[in-house]
């Protein structure tokens, strides 16, 4: 049997430091990962992403200073933690994946994140992709990924 492996786009990710809609599925996501059902996966691009998103959540108050260096701290040891007990698998930025996101931008007209996103899915034959960007979905899904929605 194919491994199973669910890629996390940055908005799926924040679900699991920061309690939104959502984050219950994410928080379930994780559980498997860490009893082995699944793998979890997301690019080294999401790193960033993740960080300006927790940053911005306090710069508009929806945090404190407090819980943003919590979360913070939280995310890259549990990241760190997974990759190296082989729980996740964190994808690079190769050419492949960028030229493939280039034809995504011109064929969906999206940004280059969100293409990378599907790009790095498509990589590690990801069976699952979750995002809680509706638009990311939708064009996720026109690419024949096995998309959810996250809301």
């Amino acid at each position: 049997m194919r491994e199973q492996i669910v890629y996390l786009d940055s908005s799926a990710i924040v679900k699991r430091y920061i309690r939104e809609p959502g984050s219950d599925i994410v928080r379930e996501l994780y559980l498997k990962a860490y009893s082995g059902e699944i793998k979890l996966s997301y690019s080294v691009w999401n790193i960033g992403e993740v960080l300006g998103a927790l940053d911005r959540a306090r710069g508009i108050g929806r945090i404190d200073n407090e819980v943003y260096s919590i979360v913070k701290r939280r995310f890259l040891l549990e990241t760190r933690r997974m990759l190296k007990l082989g729980l996740a698998l964190m994808v690079p930025l190769k050419m492949r994946i960028l030229r493939e996101s280039w034809s995504l931008i011109e064929k969906h007209h999206v940004y280059e994140a969100d293409a990378v996103q599907i790009a790095s899915a498509r990589y590690v034959n990801a069976s699952q992709f979750l995002t809680g960007d509706r638009r990311l979905h939708e064009v996720a899904v026109k690419e024949k990924l096995n998309s959810t929605y996250l809301v």
